[in-house]
């Protein structure tokens, strides 16, 4: 956990929005934890149960009239958790997304099975089908390379838990991987097994390194693993 994340004594409870932990704040960026279930944003169904809805009436700390705001500067799927960046101006937003493609993202998954090798690099070139459904192909005319990097870190009698590295960032790029490899994430219920019993989809985003918009420093933010990753590595 970088010092700046340390020091950050967080929202007082009567502002601090359900589903979402305020793991550092100051007044270029809002770094959070998301719990899995919740939209990053607005879709056609839901338009207010989201993080951006619920950080936007943070920011405005119940004024309606208020003019502060969030701008979004990347995205979690909605039943991946952990760690999410806002920008709280333009200016921020758009320094950030130049320089996202440089900054690194460390990702925590449980995963049936185990993998033929402790660790490697997965690569291949990702498609999406007229389902909007990502797969793999070898040709890269019919796709965008995609490449996600993987180290197991324990193993049980079902399930790993690997800590990834995402080398390029393409949509559903971990869940479609390791649906590859015969080990998908436990709980995706898109690309992987219908297992009964398992609560959740078992991807975390752990870890991302950034460089601060304004002081250009460095900074790394974390969001602890879910302890359900782990009952079920001991189930």
């Amino acid at each position: 956990m970088h010092e700046a994340q340390k020091n950050f004594k967080g929202p007082k409870k009567k502002f601090q929005p359900r589903g979402i932990s305020i793991l550092y704040e100051d007044q270029d960026i809002l770094v959070v934890d998301k719990i899995n279930g919740l939209l990053t944003v607005s879709s056609d169904k839901v338009k207010e149960n989201t993080a951006y809805f619920l950080l936007t009436k943070y920011v405005r700390k119940g004024n309606p009239k208020s003019r502060n705001r969030i701008f979004i500067v990347h995205r979690l799927d909605r039943d991946t958790s952990g760690v999410i960046v806002f920008a709280k101006s333009e200016r921020a937003k758009f320094f950030l997304q130049k320089e996202w493609h440089n900054f690194k993202k460390k990702y925590l998954a449980v995963v049936h099975g185990t993998l033929p090798k402790a660790e490697g690099i997965i690569t291949s070139y990702l498609a999406e089908n007229r389902a909007h459904k990502m797969y793999s192909v070898d040709d890269p005319k019919n796709g965008k390379l995609a490449q996600t990097a993987y180290k197991t870190v324990r193993e049980s009698e079902r399930f790993s838990l690997l800590e990834i590295e995402l080398l390029t960032g393409r949509k559903n790029q971990i869940r479609v991987h390791f649906a590859d490899q015969g080990c998908p994430v436990a709980g995706d219920k898109v690309y992987g097994e219908k297992a009964k019993g398992i609560k959740r989809l078992t991807l975390h985003a752990a870890t991302i390194n950034i460089i601060h918009p304004h002081t250009k420093q460095p900074l790394t933010f974390t969001a602890e693993v879910p302890t359900y990753f782990n009952s079920l590595l001991n189930s």
